[in-house]
């Protein structure tokens, strides 16, 4: 069974991040420049929360608030849910099923160490069960 260890081995540790008091609008176009849906919100070191462009719909184009004005802390989602290097794939794909999330920060020994997507758990688990077929195909031609 995979685990998040090895996604962030394919993909990097690479992390991007706003601070809690940057506008919005700059999170926002972090997120474009980046081509992510979610930035880490970091206070130093510290993660403080996370902010997707769900939240950004949600909270601030749907109140008719102002992405200039508005500090990323108002509209972050916290507490945020975390996994380790060593969680499964499963037990990372059950997570956002259930909590109805997309993004997944790992954290090692109380920092921050990669995010992990509902896209990169998909391409695991499909790269997984293509490996399964392979192998079935092959003893089956044996």
């Amino acid at each position: 069974m995979r685990q998040v260890k090895h996604l962030l081995e394919g993909k990097g540790g690479q992390v991007f991040s706003v601070e809690p008091d940057q506008p919005v609008l700059q999170a926002i176009q972090a997120m474009a420049d980046h081509h992510v849906g979610a930035l880490l919100v970091m206070n130093g070191e510290e993660l403080a929360g996370i902010v997707s462009e769900r939240d950004y719909a949600r909270k601030v184009i749907l109140l008719g608030r102002s992405s200039a004005e508005t500090p990323v802390w108002q509209i972050m989602s916290a507490p945020v849910e975390t996994v380790s290097p060593d969680n499964t794939v499963d037990e990372c794909m059950l997570l956002c099923t259930q909590r109805r999330i997309r993004h997944l920060p790992v954290v090692a020994q109380g920092r921050v160490v990669g995010v992990i997507s509902i896209g990169d758990l998909v391409k695991a688990v499909i790269e997984e069960q293509a490996e399964a077929l392979a192998h079935m195909q092959r003893y089956i031609a044996g």
